[in-house]
């Protein structure tokens, strides 16, 4: 990415000061009081991260930044001037802008018009194509991106980094004199991740004030300037990056110490529950594997392996061309999600929000999903025995939520997550299938879902493990697949496994071809 800033564009147009300042903030829903007197301010030429638990009030402060909710008290002020938005474009206006997870992009127009939305060049109320097209070349070229971002990509075609920077893009159109990302590195390879933080950077030293919403505190430690962390809705410390490390900031998100976080008590029956052979599918050659009642058994592998694949395939969500699944020794067909079902097997997917949830219905019927003919009779189902099952799973699972009812899109990533586990955990599978269980989630929940993953394979429950973060996975499985190119490149028990081993066995081809090349030169070196 290119780093340097043309002094034209800087001496024709500075980005002006944004020293956003939150006094007082309280804002209160059914229920719920999502956050308590906060102040704080986010200055410009800095990078300020929010960090806390699911449910702390870091989504309500955004929201109230941006636009979406008004404070039930408490002000704003931007360089001195009171705010009081009545929406996002207000926000906008003001140079505000905040970034969400899921990236708005409309499918049908191609990446210039996704950037210019509602700002459109116009010719005789035609669109002015070569315009617009001019404009964001020029953009893309400014912040080094024109590799990663062809201009004639469609929105439904953009990967999630891709996404990522046509709303970063937007924004720098718009002049933003604050600008928030919200977990932006949830779904970037490392390449990815390198070039957004050195884009952050940028605008950082620009003036921009930016703040930065991240579970990962790797990242926030690595490039933020201060911390501001919130707990139950309340600020309870701001301080620099560089007095904090990785215990301290658990300790102040949670308000207690994590231990033992990644600890399992092997369960492995030695019965076996789950045998795949010879799976061959568009994104596989040859994949067997096997899972035993009560293990939890690792897919590692980097971006594009064809983990999330293969589950797909288990699950019915994908076909395979060949190969069998075998359930407990017997051979078994499945050809869609229901059969899989109706087996026995479990999938809670990586993205929860589009694939794992109906967000804009109650957390009783999301939990019921899988489960409706056995509450039902004679096609209606029996509401009194939905609400006592899924109550009972709320309860082990500890899902914060007001109420049953509660809509399941208003509630944190990790009581989502909790809410897509109670309702596998309703069929009593015999398999369940974890893509990512707790990416997006915080440190506090991520604990909650270890400790139930290991409780439930010590009932027997044989589990389909992919993470992309190997302490997770070194920490949780009891053995290892690892994956590259749709093919399993190598198997390693709790003993074996290390970073340094997965890594090799994920970049084996990579490696081989490397070592390959050099062997000639090796060669003559030699002579």
């Amino acid at each position: 990415m290119t780093t340097t800033v043309s002094a034209a564009r800087a001496a024709a147009s500075p980005v002006p000061t944004g020293n956003l300042e939150v006094r007082n903030v309280s804002k209160a829903f059914p229920n719920v009081q999502a956050l308590s007197d906060v102040s704080l301010d986010i200055r410009p030429g800095e990078i300020l991260a929010f960090m806390g638990e699911n449910g702390a009030g870091k989504s309500t402060l955004l929201k109230i930044i941006n636009g979406d909710y008004q404070p039930d008290s408490g002000t704003l002020t931007l360089d001195g001037k009171r705010l009081n938005f009545s929406g996002p474009r207000a926000a906008h206006h003001a140079g505000i802008r905040v970034i969400y997870q899921e990236p708005e992009i409309i499918p049908g127009v191609d990446v210039a018009e996704n950037i210019w939305v509602g700002e459109l060049p116009k010719r005789l109320g035609f669109l002015d194509r070569g315009q617009l097209n001019r404009q964001v070349r020029r953009s893309l070229v400014e912040y080094g991106f024109e590799d990663i971002l062809p201009m004639n990509l469609l929105g439904e075609q953009l990967s999630s980094a891709q996404r990522q920077i046509v709303e970063i893009m937007r924004a720098l159109k718009e002049g933003v004199r604050v600008l928030a990302l919200d977990e932006p590195t949830s779904s970037l390879t490392d390449e990815e991740v390198d070039r957004l933080f050195e884009l952050v950077r940028r605008l950082r030293d620009e003036g921009v004030a930016i703040i930065y919403v991240s579970h990962r505190i790797k990242e926030i430690l690595q490039l933020c300037d201060r911390v501001a962390i919130l707990r139950d809705g309340r600020l309870v410390a701001v301080k620099p990056a560089a007095e904090l490390n990785d215990a301290e900031i658990v300790r102040l998100m949670v308000g207690r110490e994590l231990t033992d976080v990644f600890q399992r008590r092997p369960s492995d029956t030695g019965r076996e529950v789950l045998r795949a052979e010879g799976i061959h599918s568009n994104w596989h050659r040859n994949v067997s594997f096997s899972i035993n009642a009560g293990e939890v058994v690792g897919f590692a592998g980097l971006v594009g392996a064809g983990r999330t694949e293969l589950a797909k395939v288990i699950f019915g969500e994908l076909p395979k061309r060949s190969g069998s699944v075998l359930l407990e020794g017997r051979a078994v067909t499945i050809r869609r999600p229901d059969d899989a079902i109706a087996k026995g097997i479990g999938f809670a997917p990586e993205d929860r929000k589009r694939e794992g949830l109906v967000l804009i219905r109650s957390v009783l019927e999301n939990a019921s999903l899988a489960i409706l003919p056995q509450l039902s009779r004679l096609h209606f189902v029996r509401r009194g025995l939905e609400r006592s099952v899924v109550a009972g799973f709320v309860d082990k699972l500890r899902v914060r939520t007001p109420s049953l009812e509660q809509e399941v899109g208003k509630l944190s990533g990790g009581n989502q997550q909790k809410v897509v586990l109670a309702r596998w955990l309703s069929m009593r599978p015999r398999v369940l299938i974890l893509d990512e269980p707790t990416r997006g989630i915080d440190v506090g929940a991520k604990g909650e879902i270890y400790r139930l993953i290991d409780e439930l394979a010590n009932q027997g429950l044989g589990i389909m493990f992919i993470s992309s973060e190997l302490p997770e996975l070194l920490g949780l499985a009891d053995r290892i697949y690892v994956m590259q190119n749709g093919r399993i490149t190598g198997e390693l028990s709790r003993a074996e496994a290390s970073e340094e081993a997965v890594l090799a066995l994920a970049m084996a081809d990579q490696l081989s071809a490397a070592q390959a090349a050099a062997a000639p030169n090796m060669k003559d070196g030699a002579a």
